[in-house]
């Protein structure tokens, strides 16, 4: 049996002379599912309350659609499948921004590590993430940091400009009075790296530092 050796980049092996680090959220400081599917738990919990619907039933069938056709399709599937009256699609949004999850969120282990090393070296940390700002703010305020928070400094794209564009990122170099070539961006999509292009900063894909175990 042949035994496939993967590689993994680690924290020793970036540049030294990077001096900030800019990360996004979701799926690159943990898994969105973990967020999802505790949201998707809690909604069947209320449907059921309400209705005929089984939990279970209604849990398993929001998971599998996310799995096989994303997330836009999670409330149109239960209203064909369960006849759910169309007004309760607002409650699911509602909830996607405001609930209080039965679990913490989980960083990769990897990432973790490297968010650790980082601050250990006396570098800074940045999260700036697209999306709802609310629904972001909700889902960092339930990640287990492990004594990270007080060394993150958070900015939600979407108050200024959405990336792919680099406004954010240019806002944020003037108020920290970084240098481009200082800066290294972890991401986990192309409107990540176009956004890297765009400011003029370096990127690594997060799966640089993942392993089989994440």
């Amino acid at each position: 049996m042949n035994t496939v050796l993967v590689w993994c980049m680690k924290y020793s092996d970036i540049d030294s002379r990077k001096t900030a680090f800019i990360f996004e959220l979701d799926n690159v400081i943990y898994p969105e599912k973990d967020y999802l599917f505790q949201v998707y738990y809690l909604f069947a919990g209320m449907l059921e309350y309400i209705g005929p619907t089984d939990s279970k039933t209604a849990t398993e069938l929001m998971v599998s659609t996310y799995l096989e056709g994303g997330k836009d399709n999670v409330f149109d599937a239960l209203q064909q499948k369960f006849g759910i009256d169309e007004k309760y699609r607002a409650n699911l949004q509602h909830m996607m921004l405001t609930a209080k999850l039965p679990l913490k969120l989980l960083v990769y282990k990897n990432v973790l590590n490297m968010l650790q090393e980082i601050v250990v070296d006396r570098k800074q940390l940045f999260i700036v993430t697209n999306g709802n700002p609310q629904q972001q703010l909700n889902k960092i305020k339930q990640i287990e940091w492990n004594g990270l928070e007080p060394y993150l400094v958070c900015y939600f794209a979407e108050e200024t400009v959405p990336k792919p564009e680099a406004d954010v990122i240019d806002q944020l170099l003037q108020t920290h009075n970084l240098q481009r070539r200082d800066v290294l961006m972890v991401g986990h999509s192309t409107i990540d790296r176009l956004c890297a292009e765009n400011a003029g900063v370096d990127y690594l894909d997060v799966e640089e530092f993942l392993d089989q175990e994440n």
